[in-house]
């Protein structure tokens, strides 16, 4: 085996690494979408889309002071 050959089958399973990786990091960001927290922040996705004066607050204000 050369050394072109083992540069060649390692550059393929860095990818095909990467690509595992990848795809896992993106179904982990879809399945669990809310922190530690419990705080759901896909909806302060559309923050910068929705910022005229009349739009609907992203989260609610209330006028009771949490206990």
């Amino acid at each position: 085996m050369s050394t072109n050959e083992l540069t060649a089958y390692g550059y393929f399973f860095v990818i095909v690494f990467l690509v595992v990786v990848t795809y896992s990091y993106i179904y982990h960001l879809y399945t669990k979408r809310k922190d530690a927290t419990g705080v759901d922040y896909e909806n302060y996705s559309n923050m910068a889309l929705k910022d005229d004066i009349g739009d609907t607050p992203v989260k609610p204000i209330s006028d009771e002071k949490e206990k």
